[in-house]
């Protein structure tokens, strides 16, 4: 597709995320039925949560494998593959529901099995990004599907509860129809989604390992990917900040429930912005907004009010798909087709490793501290991404995005 062709006229692109928007509707759909699920099943949240952890494990575990996979074996292919996989399970479950034969060992071996085919597709998905979308466009692409995941984030988890209030397998069964429709968008797309590939006849293990030693040996893919990596933990953490302070103040599940749809919008808001930020300022000073940005929640240690934190974090929430657009867009022109999926899921391990660590930190410093403490510490971990990645001289290098397609191999 030739570069001056806008995105939304790429015939490929729009297959793409149209079959990825509605299979990310249904993942949301069970993200919350899951443990919904469990909890009506034995009543117990301690189960609720292995099952939860069973998908987010599957996913860490299948991650570098995933990837020497997608960089070895047709990627279309395996992503079909994957589908179907998903298309039996979440099925398979969802006729147990309705028969009423479920027990919490099958949700729990299905969400297993879900998570690894997940990561399995994610890996080989990185790729037909590349393929169908030209290098200079891989930013705004990754724009665009930032809100796209908004957008699903926004409205999947409250209808899935309600389709779980209708019927105990009808969130399933909606899972079960969007991943068969995703098969559809791929089968209907013409571009390779990998270029010629040379027999690779090193070791498993330097294969395997093959995308964590080339984001390590790249100064600006090892400095975003680390950097962005450690600001997980501040996002994955503050959501849970916001909604004890919330609790602590006494609002209700309603309006908790608002405040966690007001982020959702922030994105949204910020993904249609992305463009003009892209064109407006250079790639290191995209890349530092939301750095400095996370810095904001040092106004509540002065002020602690609900109001000052979620204005921060709203703030953060607005700067994100701007971001994330060149960190992820970047990482896919830079990175060579052969070794695309292994790169990919080299970079969302270490995400996976360390994202789970913030609400875990939140949760215990807001329970043994006061919780100026706690944001304050956040505020310190911002502040400290904030000035390195200023500092940073592989942040400060970072190409123009004009550059992306003399640089792309």
């Amino acid at each position: 597709m030739p570069a001056g062709v806008p995105l939304y006229r790429n015939r490929d692109f729009m297959l793409l995320q149209t079959g990825q928007l509605l299979s990310d509707i249904g993942r949301e759909l069970t993200l919350l039925a899951y443990p919904l699920l469990v909890l009506a099943i034995t009543g117990s949240p301690a189960k609720a949560g292995i099952v939860g952890f069973t998908r987010l494990a599957a996913a860490t575990l299948c991650a570098l494998p995933a990837g020497l996979a997608a960089d070895r074996w047709n990627r279309k292919r395996l992503m079909i593959g994957a589908d179907a996989a998903r298309v039996v399970l979440v099925g398979g479950l969802a006729v147990a529901l309705v028969l009423d034969t479920v027990s919490v060992w099958m949700v729990a071996v299905v969400s297993f099995l879900e998570g690894g085919a997940g990561a399995l597709f994610f890996a080989a998905y990185a790729g037909a990004m590349r393929s169908v979308v030209p290098a200079a466009q891989l930013p705004a692409a990754s724009g665009a599907q930032t809100g796209r995941l908004a957008a699903v984030k926004l409205a999947g988890p409250p209808l899935g509860g309600v389709l779980l209030t209708a019927g105990k397998a009808i969130p399933f069964i909606v899972d079960a129809a969007s991943y068969a429709f995703s098969m559809v968008s791929l089968l209907l797309m013409r571009t390779p989604f990998q270029g010629e590939r040379v027999a690779d006849r090193s070791s498993v293990r330097s294969r395997l390992t093959a995308g964590l030693r080339f984001l390590w040996d790249h100064p600006f893919l090892r400095a975003s990917t680390l950097m962005f990596g450690l600001a997980n933990f501040i996002a994955a953490g503050m959501p849970l900040a916001v909604i004890v302070l919330a609790e602590r103040d006494g609002l209700s599940g309603g309006q908790i429930g608002l405040l966690v749809a007001a982020s959702g919008v922030c994105l949204l808001m910020g993904s249609a912005l992305s463009p003009l930020v892209l064109r407006v300022l250079p790639s290191h000073a995209v890349l530092l907004l939301e750095f400095w940005t996370w810095t904001g929640s040092v106004a509540y240690v002065v002020w602690p009010r609900l109001p000052v934190l979620v204005a921060s974090f709203l703030l953060t929430m607005l700067v994100i798909p701007s971001t994330d657009s060149v960190v992820h867009g970047f990482r896919l022109a830079l990175t060579p087709d052969h070794l695309i999926a292994r790169v990919e899921s080299a970079a969302r391990s270490i995400g996976l490793v360390i994202a789970p660590l913030g609400p875990l930190v939140a949760g215990i410093l807001l329970d043994a501290a006061p919780s100026r403490v706690a944001i304050g510490a956040f505020a310190v971990i911002g502040l400290t991404l904030a000035m390195s990645a200023t500092l940073s001289p592989a942040i400060r290098a970072a190409p123009r995005i004009e550059e992306l397609a003399t640089l792309s191999r």
